[in-house]
């Protein structure tokens, strides 16, 4: 399916909220396919969604309409809901305010935000008004409702019965139908003998009918037109035509600027792209897609240079981007295939930011050199010294950066100067797991200076 997809990010927390406008505007024309992503988070985190967690959207229309309908779950773990407005809903141009909840089966609720966007009326839906409509909840509300609109009907044709009583006063339809008889009768007979009249009865001359204006010459034949009509080098010139004809004829988007290519979560992006052959051109990926940039959902450009022997592309590269604003990069070559995507670093990357560790299980600071983490490039640094060392197996602190397998380090000790093993778990859990050298009685701090990967 094709869409609109416009996304937005809420955090769940308890600041103040004001209504906020999010920057999306709709077409009333979009039938099917204005979709409003929800990306949802909580300290930092993306917030869960299982079977019991139900996204609920209330909109309020500018022309007073009500809709409060269910979203429905783009992606559980990342905390994703969605919601397409439907082909009614998308009729009632205006500004639209609206409010996200999400309530959970134990009772709980959240007032997640309220936020604007907007429906421009299309021009070929000028002239159309839509409505007013309102949601309703219960069945109670819809049964009022119903005999409201019982009684205005039964009024209305109680209304209309009084008026043909007052027609019958005036006169039947019997004697209506004969004097319409008798009149179309008489009629007829006038016009018959109207038309039979060859003698121009009302004496009109060429000069009324602009005949007097004509000239009598004698007009091209009809296979003259034709021929004409044919002849097409009469209409353009040779070098228009040649110009024509050699301006590029690839679109670099969509008819009404929207990508070229979409990439969805069962697609091979790499075989989408190659699908498109040798051109310049747009693309939208989801991030679940076989060989996409990224785990989030990118935006980019492609552009195959160069085709092999069965036409397909030989020669390219891709940039995309995605919603977090990291750059990839990828390139094709006829030899070695796809080179794999690569992703652009940024001056944040180079200069990473220095953070203090949270210590637990005893384990305590050094005034002079604390222990400090920064991440960058996907790896974890970090730099300082601690004391007062716990038991062996114990974990002194925890990371939400979490490499793919358990990493096993050791640093020195002041002190004693020793070596004392530490492990980085999948877990996060920075873990102290006894000395190599000593029995560490005699250790006053550790000192950290180390980079651990995290893939």
């Amino acid at each position: 399916m094709i869409y609109k997809d416009s996304s937005v990010q809420f955090d769940v927390n308890s600041q103040i909220k004001r209504i906020i406008s999010v920057n999306i505007q709709y077409s009333t024309q979009d039938i099917g396919t204005a979709k409003i992503t929800f990306k949802l988070t909580k300290d930092g985190e993306p917030l869960p969604i299982s079977n019991a967690t139900h996204g609920k959207l209330f909109m309020r229309m500018a022309d007073g309409s009500e809709f409060y309908v269910n979203t429905e779950v783009g992606d559980a773990f990342e905390g994703v809901l969605f919601y397409v407005l439907t082909n009614d809903q998308i009729k009632h141009a205006g500004t639209v305010t609206a409010e996200l909840y999400v309530s959970y089966d134990n009772g709980q609720s959240l007032s997640v935000h309220k936020f604007s966007f907007e429906i421009d009326k299309a021009l070929v839906d000028a002239n159309i008004a839509p409505l007013a409509e309102y949601y309703i909840e219960d069945f109670e509300d819809l049964k009022a409702d119903i005999n409201k609109t019982t009684d205005e009907i039964n009024q209305t044709l109680n209304e209309i019965k009084a008026k043909f009583d007052e027609f019958e006063n005036i006169e039947t339809k019997a004697g209506a139908q004969a004097k319409a008889d008798a009149a179309e009768a008489n009629a007829k007979a006038y016009t018959d003998l109207h038309a039979a009249k060859t003698d121009n009865p009302h004496k009109v001359t060429k000069s009324q009918v602009g005949l007097a204006n004509v000239d009598n010459v004698k007009q091209a034949a009809k296979t003259d037109f034709d021929t004409h009509v044919a002849d097409n080098v009469r209409h353009i010139t040779a070098d228009e035509r040649t110009k024509w004809n050699g301006s590029q004829l690839f679109k670099v988007t969509n008819d009404v600027g929207g990508v070229l290519v979409s990439i969805g979560d069962t697609d091979d992006f790499y075989t989408k792209i190659i699908q498109s052959g040798r051109r310049f051109g747009t693309f939208y990926s989801t991030g679940k897609a076989t060989n996409a940039a990224s785990t989030n959902s990118t935006r980019g450009v492609f552009h195959m240079t160069s085709t092999d022997s069965n036409g397909q592309p030989s020669y390219g590269y891709v940039i995309a981007i995605d919603w977090q604003n990291n750059m990839f990069t990828n390139y094709l070559d006829p030899n070695l295939g796809w080179q794999g995507w690569r992703r652009v670093l940024t001056s944040s990357d180079l200069s990473p930011t220095w953070n203090s560790v949270t210590l637990i299980n005893g384990a305590k600071q050094d005034s002079v050199y604390p222990l400090k983490f920064s991440v960058s490039n996907n790896v974890l640094w970090l730099r300082g010294s601690f004391g007062t060392l716990p038991a062996i197996g114990t974990s002194v602190a925890k990371f939400t950066n979490k490499p793919t397998q358990t990493v096993d380090f050791v640093v020195p000790t002041i002190g004693s100067y020793g070596t004392a093993r530490f492990a980085l778990t999948t877990d996060g859990d920075l873990r102290y797991d006894g000395m190599l050298a000593n029995d560490g009685a005699s250790v006053s701090r550790v000192s950290f200076n180390i980079g651990i990967p995290l893939w």
